[in-house]
């Protein structure tokens, strides 16, 4: 768990993440949530929500990149 945490928090995973999160959260936020905000009643439940569908694809990102990166440490381990 900690080697996991400690490579999550790499500058580097983090960014890319944050890049995903913010591109494919706009896209998400877009495509549920349009209505609300062109009418203007966006609610604090709404701005929870819109919160949460940005969190979704950094922490997607974040488990794929530490995953992939776990892997290539455990298989470069193996072949020595």
């Amino acid at each position: 768990m900690k080697a996991w945490l400690q490579c999550a928090c790499k500058p580097r995973v983090a960014w890319r993440a944050t890049k995903y999160a913010f591109f494919v959260g706009i896209i998400l936020i877009l495509i549920n949530h349009v209505d609300h905000i062109l009418q203007g009643e966006v609610t604090g439940t709404n701005l929870i929500k819109m919160g949460l569908t940005v969190l979704v694809p950094y922490l997607v990102s974040t488990f794929s990149s530490v995953g992939a990166i776990l892997e290539m440490q455990a298989n470069k381990l193996n072949q020595v």
